[in-house]
């Protein structure tokens, strides 16, 4: 296990300091706010913690309000909105400094029988036949750069269509669909919630990258901004994050300063897992 994932993993190992009450932190890099997907998945966790182990999250739908402040612990509160005798509701707030920067409703469900399709997993190639990281970034951002990039993710992410610097200076690279492998570097424990709040973390990491690269645009181009507005997941079956999980994301629309994203993450065997849309502000300028 290197680093980086033991660091992600103490983040979501939330401290509890009331009944329904956690404080979570931020790593220390040098961010302007909080990383969305480290809210999304450190608020799943405080969730978790309420709810019984044999009910797994099946889904979660949340808004990012406000930037989080990266020096500044984020408190997480838990409203017991629902227990019935099949689903348990939950409601998470994030909270710094006395105000509201995110929300979030997840869902839990018993585990129960039903009708069953799925669709098809798009055609790719195996990730150990694709490059690294660091192999991908080192002739763009250099040695150093490349390397300091890919020290701070605690994933090992290949992709396997073009990245969106690439597409920023090459206009024919530009496409509206994004195919990425990846899995943690390390191995887990058997803990179910933690391998979805994993999850939950790096559906955020490259899915408004899909609406950069369907423009040739890229963050750092010194010319576009943006960040998450909202974000909704859908927990099909159960699966590893220390496995490989193919991350196939596409773009529908952009426009209004807005751009939408979904994506859909499936087992190397085939199987579809996650379902995931997200909405993002972009802006950018001449």
């Amino acid at each position: 296990m290197n680093e980086s994932l033991k660091a992600l993993l103490d983040l979501l190992d939330l401290e509890q300091i009331e009944h329904e009450i956690f404080r979570g932190r931020s790593p220390e890099e040098r961010r302007q706010r909080v990383f969305g997907g480290q809210v999304a998945g450190q608020a799943l966790v405080a969730a978790g913690r309420t709810v019984p182990v044999n009910r797994p999250v099946h889904s979660l739908h949340a808004y990012f309000i406000r930037p989080g402040d990266p020096l500044v612990p984020i408190v997480y509160t838990v409203d017991r909105v629902r227990d019935g005798r099949s689903f348990t509701t939950r409601r998470v707030t994030a909270i710094q400094q006395g105000k509201a920067i995110f929300v979030m409703s997840a869902s839990f469900q018993i585990v129960e029988d039903g009708p069953s399709h799925q669709a098809a997993m798009p055609e790719v190639a195996p990730p150990e036949t694709l490059p690294t990281s660091l192999e991908r970034l080192r002739p763009i951002f250099g040695e150093t750069g490349a390397a300091e990039f890919v020290h701070q993710r605690p994933f090992d992410v290949r992709h396997a269509t073009p990245l969106t610097w690439e597409a920023a200076k090459d206009p024919s690279l530009t496409t509206p669909e994004s195919k990425v492998w990846l899995r943690v570097d390390g191995e887990l424990p058997d803990d179910p919630l933690l391998h979805v709040c994993l999850m939950t973390y790096a559906s955020d990491l490259t899915l408004l990258d899909t609406v950069l690269l369907n423009h040739g645009l890229a963050w750092g181009d010194r010319r576009t901004m943006g960040a998450s507005l909202d974000h909704a997941m859908w927990f099909h079956r159960p699966f590893r994050a220390d496995e490989w999980l193919l991350y196939y994301q596409d773009t529908p629309f952009a426009g209004g300063a807005r751009g939408l994203a979904r994506g859909q993450v499936f087992t190397r065997s085939g199987d579809l897992v996650v379902s995931v849309m997200q909405e993002g502000l972009i802006r950018t300028k001449d």
